[in-house]
């Protein structure tokens, strides 16, 4: 039985990792200081044997015996980390180094979720990982972006002075059951306003790009991470079917037989205009491929906050 410590683990994507890899008989430190976490993502898990839930924020130092670590620890929606920027980036860079400090320590492997916003608003199209990217370092959104390219650098460093047995992905756009809706993504905004029948709020004329990830497919490629040996990425994990914001917030209207009209609001600043990953080295190093399709993967979404919304008395 591995023990592994999750951190992040009452977040969006935490909570499906943890269910995986319990389900596998591992024993879980589900670690969250739960900003954006939600404890209720962990009923189904809280009482069972070979998992504990530890309230702890990792910018402050922490001590166990563990055999891996995945660590997803950080606000991922502009609401959440412009919120509160300066702990975003102590979470980028003191979390990382305290991670990577108990991997050493244990001499265990360690897996970063970075971001796709380590490419900023690219100027290349599709990512590939050798992309340096297009980041503005003090822009509104640079407390994540710059934090999550400053964690990929200090995972590096820490593998070429200590050998510390690092894994690093970079996340492109998830959803899925679990989701915050009212976190300001596109996913969670547009179907919970759907479903109300509400405006739908597309920034600016709505042809920007997104590629869109079922949760699903993205714990499969982070799970074929943490097992491939002589591999230390970066990563580019995703989905690269590519779709408008603006053919989006049409398929979510038409799957939801919704009555909401689309009104457009500026634009934010430093918002990516494209947004597509090469998987080509995720092919090659994990034989990866996402599954699960885009209408598929937003029934299920749908579904979700259907029967979220009908639970808490707030659907029309």
């Amino acid at each position: 039985m591995k023990k592994i410590l999750i951190t992040g683990a009452s977040g969006f994507i935490g909570s499906h990792l943890e269910k995986k890899l319990h389900n596998e008989d591992n024993f879980i430190y589900a670690v969250d200081n739960n900003y954006t976490g939600n404890k209720a993502n962990l009923e189904d898990l809280i009482d069972k044997k070979n998992f504990q839930f530890i309230e702890h924020d990792i910018i402050n130092p922490i001590d166990l015996e563990v055999d891996e670590i995945y660590n997803l620890a950080c606000a991922a929606s502009p609401v959440h980390y412009q919120a509160k920027p300066i702990e975003t980036s102590k979470t980028c860079v003191f979390g990382i180094l305290n991670m990577l400090e108990l991997a050493k320590k244990n001499n265990c492997k360690i897996l970063h979720s970075s971001t796709s916003e380590v490419y900023g608003d690219p100027q290349v199209h599709p990512q590939k990982e050798n992309y340096f990217g297009n980041v503005n370092p003090i822009g509104i959104r640079s407390c994540y972006d710059e934090g999550k390219r400053m964690a990929e650098s200090l995972m590096f460093d820490h593998f070429r002075l200590y050998g510390t047995k690092i894994k690093v992905v970079r996340i492109f756009n998830t959803y899925g059951p679990n989701m915050l809706e009212n976190d300001g993504r596109v996913v969670s905004n547009f179907i919970v306003q759907a479903l109300q029948n509400k405006d739908i709020t597309v920034f600016g004329d709505g042809k920007q790009t997104r590629s869109f990830c079922f949760v699903s497919d993205l714990i499969v490629g982070i799970c074929k991470m943490m097992q491939t040996e002589n591999f230390q990425g970066p990563c580019n994990l995703g989905n690269n079917q590519e779709h408008s914001i603006l053919e989006f917030a049409q398929k979510i209207i038409e799957l939801t037989n919704s009555k909401s009209k689309i009104i457009h609001l500026d634009l934010p600043q430093d918002d990516p205009k494209f947004r597509k990953p090469d998987l080509a080295l995720a092919e090659e190093k994990l034989g990866y491929k996402p599954k699960v399709s885009f209408e598929e993967g937003l029934l299920t979404t749908i579904q979700y906050f259907k029967q979220k919304l009908m639970k808490e008395g707030r659907m029309p």
